[in-house]
């Protein structure tokens, strides 16, 4: 998928930062004396709006704003959402095509063939030849990311990360009750009773349980299991491993996971693992600053993929681009964002910050490895988003342009077994005859 990487998780300490940030500042900014001819002032005195997702990439990124704002004389307007509320709000300007979002995060994964079909993106190919700085070093990011975002032969976005779900789990809790992490997926639902039996007062499986969140957890199930989403135009749910994954993720949410998980999404399952009330966690590597945050489960606390199933081991993979909004009529000062935030210098801080680099170099530096040995669960979950890396596929939901209609309906099928509604064989029959059809209007 992309290029090996190695990252950071948790916040180191104040020495720590202070040396790493000197050398990876240093590396990536070698290249600066060739960038003074570029005019980052050339837009100064322009507003742009930068509509936002609440998340650990947008937070790292603007707390740099006012850097941002000092280099190019620019004023940059921040619309913050949560992921939900921040989809709506892009789908309501966009279809009034409306110009006051100029700049906006976006998952290529999820909408990146609905939002290029509709004409939303601006293409950033000739931007990226003619507006960039010398240093910028456009072929050092991830050359499967950049793939990801290009549509038609237009760049949609430039990578802004590298995440996918690994497991969090308590190695403390394990050593206690005496088990230990599963060799293979089916064994995890044996090791969940044990620590339920062992530890009656913590959940022992979390993950998410949010209809349109879910898909992003559960595809690992269905292709650990050997599932796939499509074959021959016709959705998969209903077959012998749609089945079987349907019912090991529902069943392991429904008998170990906590009270209320079918609303369960990043934000809820961070903070039940920080407090110590889960013993294992199935959640984005994105989330690992917010699960280490405090520092209560920096020593307890191991990192992997998740076991590997009957199908083998197929991680999921995916990261989210800065874009440019096609109606937006500053396209070449929104791309002077674009390219400021992507740049080696700010994804040096940003991976400081717990934002796995899309950039080999930054990857690479001695600064990111001192602050990745410094504490071994930094060190497991390295291991872990490089194999994510090296192994994973970004397929969330199905390869439709109606991608995120396809969540609602996976979503939907394991909420009714989560809940007892039907069986597997009723909840995968209802979502393929709905999932048929979306895929029919494709």
């Amino acid at each position: 998928m992309s290029q090996a990487f190695r990252h950071p998780g948790t916040r180191p300490s104040a020495r720590t930062t202070v040396r790493a940030v000197a050398l990876l500042v240093a590396a990536s900014c070698a290249g600066a004396a060739f960038a003074q001819d570029f005019n980052w002032k050339k837009h100064q005195g322009k507003t742009l709006t930068f509509l936002a997702n609440n998340n650990p990439v947008a937070n790292a990124l603007l707390k740099y704003k006012a850097d941002f704002e000092q280099q190019t004389g620019m004023t940059l307007k921040v619309d913050s959402y949560q992921e939900q509320q921040m989809r709506q709000r892009l789908v309501t300007v966009m279809n009034s095509r409306s110009d006051e979002v100029d700049v906006f995060m976006s998952l290529p994964s999820r909408e990146g063939m609905q939002f290029a079909k509709a004409g939303w993106y601006a293409d950033l190919s000739e931007l990226v030849k003619t507006a960039s700085a010398k240093d910028y070093d456009f072929a050092d990011l991830s050359a499967g990311m950049l793939k990801d975002a290009t549509y038609d032969k237009q760049l949609t976005g430039i990578p802004m990360n590298v995440e996918g779900p690994v497991l969090y789990y308590r190695k403390d809790l394990f050593q206690k009750c005496g088990v230990t992490l599963p060799k293979s997926l089916p064994e995890l639902e044996a090791v969940a009773a044990k620590l339920k039996s062992c530890e009656p007062g913590v959940t022992p499986f979390v993950s998410r349980g949010l209809k349109p969140a879910l898909p992003f957890t559960y595809s690992v199930f269905l292709h650990n299991m050997g599932g796939q989403y499509m074959k021959d135009g016709k959705s998969q749910l209903c077959s012998k491993e749609g089945q079987a994954s349907l019912a090991l993720y529902a069943k392991l949410l429904k008998d170990y996971g906590p009270p209320g998980v079918v609303n369960y999404s990043f934000y809820q399952i961070s903070s039940l693992y920080r407090e110590g009330k889960a013993a294992m966690a199935f959640e984005s590597s994105n989330e690992l600053r917010n699960v280490m945050d405090g520092g209560a489960r920096l020593k307890d606390t191991a990192v992997a993929v998740l076991p590997a199933g009957p199908g083998g081991s197929h991680p999921t993979v995916i990261g989210w681009t800065m874009s440019v909004s096609a109606h937006s009529k500053n396209k070449e000062a929104a791309w002077y964002f674009v390219q400021w935030a992507t740049s080696p210098a700010v994804q040096a801080k940003l991976a400081l910050d717990g934002v796995a680099p899309p950039r080999t170099a930054v990857a690479k530096s001695p600064g990111y490895k001192a602050w990745t040995d410094e504490q071994p669960v930094r060190a497991e979950w390295v291991a872990a988003v490089n194999e994510l890396a090296r192994t994973g596929t970004s397929e969330v939901g199905y390869p439709i342009v109606a991608n995120p209609a396809s969540r609602e309906f996976i979503g939907q099928a394991a909420t009714e077994l989560l809940l007892g509604q039907k069986t597997p064989a009723q909840a995968c029959a209802d979502a393929d005859k709905q999932l048929d059809a979306l895929i029919a209007k494709d």
